[in-house]
C-alpha cells in the first residue's frame, strides 16, 4: 500500500461523508428503512439487496413493487402465505429475476422463519464454521432446501466458488454494522463488525486498484478477502466502513 496515512486520511472523509442519512434516499438500504420490525427489515433488505444490480433508480422502484405485492408487511406475508397468494407476482420482473426465481425466495424465506429461527441465526451459525465465506454457504445450503429451479441457484452468491458475494455482503453489512450514523441497522449481534467481507464490485475495485489497496485483478472473493485485509489496516475493529467511502468515490466522484 502507498503512503498509508493519506489513504487512511481520503478513505476517513470520504466515510464520514458517505455515510450519512443523505445517502439513504437513492440506495437500496432506502427499503428496509421503511420497516421498524427487525424481521421486516431483514426480509426487505435481503430481497433489495438481491436484486441490487443495474440503476440504483431501477433497484429502488423494483424493491418497492415487491414490498407493495407482499402488502408492505414483509414478514407477515413470508410466515402467512399460500399458494394463491403467488399469482400476484406473475408479472414481476427484475431484469434477470423474475416470477420463477421470486417464489422459490419466498419459500426459502418461510422455512428459514419457520424452521431456522431466521436469518440472524442461519448466518451466525454459518460464521462458527469458518469465516464469512463459510457463513454464506451454509445460508445458501439452508437457504436452497425447498424445491427450486436450478435458474435460482445464480441469484445466491456462492464465496466457495469464488464468487465475491458483493449483494450478500453489502446486505451483512447493513445488518451487522452498528456505529450510530443512521445507515447501517446494527441488529445482528451473532456476527461482529470486524468480521464482516467488503463489498466488491466493479466500482470499488477499481477506486481499491488506484489507491493501491487491491492488486488482484479479477472481482473475486479472493480480491474481496485482500481488500478487507487491507482495510483492516485502517480500521482493524470496522473494516468494512470504507465501503462507503470506495462507493462513494467510485459511483459519485468517478474516482
Amino acid at each position: 500500500m502507498g503512503n498509508f496515512s493519506a489513504i487512511k486520511s481520503i478513505l476517513d472523509e470520504k466515510y464520514l461523508q458517505y455515510n450519512s442519512p443523505g445517502f439513504i434516499t437513492t440506495d437500496p438500504i432506502s427499503i428496509p428503512h421503511r420497516y421498524s420490525l427487525k424481521e421486516d427489515r431483514e426480509i426487505a433488505g435481503f430481497l433489495a439487496a438481491t436484486i441490487s444490480w443495474g440503476q440504483r433508480k431501477s433497484i429502488v422502484q423494483s424493491a418497492l413493487r415487491l414490498m407493495e405485492l407482499m402488502d408492505d408487511v414483509p414478514f407477515d406475508f413470508i410466515m402467512n402465505f399460500t399458494e394463491n397468494d403467488l399469482k400476484r407476482f406473475e408479472g414481476f420482473v427484475h431484469r434477470t429475476f423474475n416470477y420463477t426465481d421470486i417464489t422459490v425466495f419466498l419459500y426459502a424465506l418461510k422455512n428459514i422463519y419457520q424452521v431456522h429461527g431466521g436469518m440472524e441465526k442461519v448466518f451466525s451459525d454459518g460464521i462458527k464454521l469458518g469465516g464469512m465465506d463459510h457463513s454464506i454457504a451454509h445460508f445458501r445450503n439452508v437457504f436452497f432446501e425447498v424445491p427450486h429451479a436450478d435458474r435460482t441457484r445464480k441469484h445466491v452468491s456462492n464465496p466457495l466458488s469464488g464468487s465475491a458475494a458483493k449483494r450478500i455482503n453489502m446486505y451483512l453489512r447493513w445488518l451487522v454494522r452498528n456505529d450510530g450514523r443512521g445507515v447501517d441497522f446494527g441488529i445482528w449481534k451473532g456476527i461482529r463488525s470486524d468480521q464482516l467481507i467488503c463489498p466488491l464490485d466493479v466500482h470499488s475495485g477499481r477506486v481499491a486498484r488506484r489507491l493501491g489497496l487491491l492488486k488482484r485483478k479479477q472481482d473475486d472473493w479472493k480480491a474481496a478477502m485482500e481488500l478487507t485485509e487491507n482495510l483492516r489496516l485502517l480500521d482493524p475493529s470496522d473494516p468494512v466502513k470504507y465501503d462507503f467511502a470506495l462507493f462513494g468515490l467510485g459511483v459519485f466522484e468517478k474516482f
